[in-house]
């Protein structure tokens, strides 16, 4: 297997930890991945806390302050300035949940893309919704496409979300999320 440089900006998110368990717990390889957090918290907020986490050295935690937050880009930025020439990469949100063997899905479609003649394929899209006091019975299993909805006069686009009821495979898109992002390092 090769390796896979996890992205994860946190903002103070309870489900962080249940989100980093699922992870590891659900990936094939679990050993092949090194996950970074821009772990954005309060002192206050006792359930978030990494360190479990800490002394695995798989884990790259940036420790800051809520207060001294700059963003979501300014911490994805913090995040990818540890990059190790990792084999692929994945973006996500700290609220997920996953699919047994997540790691090895995502390589294979993103290997399939490439075999398809798509150089650098890039995997993107919001995830379906799941409910972190029901899962996984509430979980949706649908995957969401990303569709262009309107663009405001700030200049910002709305994105609509839509099921891919019938959908067995990747196919193109104009948008990126950073909700969920996997390809090559």
């Amino acid at each position: 297997m090769s390796s896979i440089f996890v992205q994860i900006a946190s903002y103070r998110d309870p489900e962080l930890i249940p989100t980093l368990e699922d992870l590891l717990d659900k990936a094939d390889s679990p050993d092949d991945l090194r996950i970074c957090i821009a772990h954005q918290h309060s002192k206050e907020d006792e359930w978030d806390n990494l360190d479990k986490f800490k002394d695995d050295d798989r884990f790259v935690i940036i420790d800051i302050d809520y207060k001294e937050s700059k963003g979501a880009c300014w911490a994805r930025n913090l995040i990818q300035q540890e990059y190790a020439d990792e084999t692929y990469t994945l973006q996500l949100d700290s609220h997920h949940r996953f699919v047994k063997g997540w790691d090895t899905e995502c390589i294979t479609m993103l290997k399939n893309l490439q075999e398809k003649g798509y150089n650098k394929p890039l995997i993107t899209s919001y995830i379906p919704s799941f409910n972190p006091q029901n899962d996984p019975q509430e979980r949706v299993n649908t995957p969401w496409g990303m569709g262009w909805d309107r663009f405001i006069p700030e200049g910002a686009i709305f994105f609509l979300p839509y099921y891919m009821e019938n959908e067995k495979e990747p196919k193109m898109g104009r948008f990126y999320s950073a909700h969920f992002a996997f390809t090559l390092g």
